[in-house]
């Protein structure tokens, strides 16, 4: 499908936020050399409370906060370090993980804070894709590609950022 997308025009992407799926990235940057490939914060925060204790997730998430907002790649790293003395012991897995993770961390790291809360997630694409296929499934099929394309458009439009139900 990666290679289908280049060959139909789709030439240059600078990055792509995975949401941690085996053999993405790899994928990603065979077919676009240059692409960066980020992982989704979210769901690297999400993978890290499947480790722990229920009891414990608020201190985690606490503990974990400095890391992914800290300024550069150094001091995301040593604030990594001091979570790893608190948690490393009772929770090897969440260390595994995310050293498993930092290199597609990172790159988040080198954006400004507007930016990074923009990238820093797939939740909006997912949203999105997510009101397409109601859309889809709730029409069940279509006479033509044009009836199909005015339906998602007209998705698209409906969209309301502020939750307030304006068209955007």
């Amino acid at each position: 499908m990666l290679t289908e997308l280049k060959n139909r025009g789709v030439a240059d992407v600078c990055i792509a936020v995975c949401d941690g799926l085996k053999g993405l990235p790899e994928a990603i940057t065979t077919v676009w050399e240059l692409t960066v490939v980020q992982q989704c914060i979210i769901h690297l925060l999400r993978n890290t409370f499947r480790f722990a204790s229920r009891k414990y997730w608020d201190q985690i998430a606490h503990d974990l906060r400095p890391v992914y907002t800290a300024a550069s790649e150094a001091e995301a790293w040593a604030r990594f370090e001091e979570f790893e003395e608190k948690w490393g012991t009772p929770y090897p897995a969440i260390s595994r993980l995310w050293r498993t993770a930092w290199s597609e961390f990172i790159p988040f790291l080198d954006y400004d804070v507007e930016i990074r809360k923009v990238i820093c997630s797939t939740n909006a694409i997912e949203s999105l894709n997510a009101r397409y296929r109601r859309a889809v499934r709730a029409r069940g099929h279509f006479p033509n590609d044009q009836a199909a394309m005015k339906c998602l458009y007209l998705v698209t439009r409906s969209l309301d950022p502020t939750g307030q139900g304006r068209a955007r």
